[in-house]
């Protein structure tokens, strides 16, 4: 019964994302080095051994589908950033611990994040340029 009534709920918690709070989110753990706009143009840019990429781009190269699952790994850990050392963020555990929501992926699936990285995630789809909508 408990199974049957988490995915009743799947849908409103598909819905919690808050792409203003993921951009201010942006602004505080990653615009130092992705840049203000997500362009790879951030001020440590001129420090770094391994360039940024541009995330205002991920759509064009997928295909124009923004890759959900694929930015949740990255940022959580579960897909490890070598750049990074290992996990994203290398600053501390601001974006782990916190209670998991689940937000509708590019392949139909839900897929669970906190809700720092679901709003994050928001404002990166938010951005998105070069593509046709």
């Amino acid at each position: 019964m408990k199974a049957l009534a988490f995915f009743l709920l799947l849908p409103a918690a598909a819905m919690a994302q808050d792409a203003e709070r993921g951009q201010e989110i942006f602004a505080s753990y990653c615009a130092t080095c992705h840049g203000p706009g997500g362009r790879g143009d951030g001020p440590m840019v001129s420090v770094l051994a391994v360039l940024p990429p541009d995330l205002t781009g991920l759509s064009r190269v997928n295909d124009g589908i923004f890759p959900v699952a694929w930015v949740a790994a990255k940022v959580d850990g579960r897909d490890r950033v070598v750049s990074h050392g290992g996990v994203m963020p290398t600053w501390g555990d601001f974006f782990e611990g916190i209670q998991s929501v689940a937000i509708p992926s590019e392949y139909g699936q839900p897929v669970l994040t906190s809700q720092p990285i679901a709003d994050l995630i928001a404002h990166l789809e938010a951005i998105q340029e070069g593509v046709e909508e």
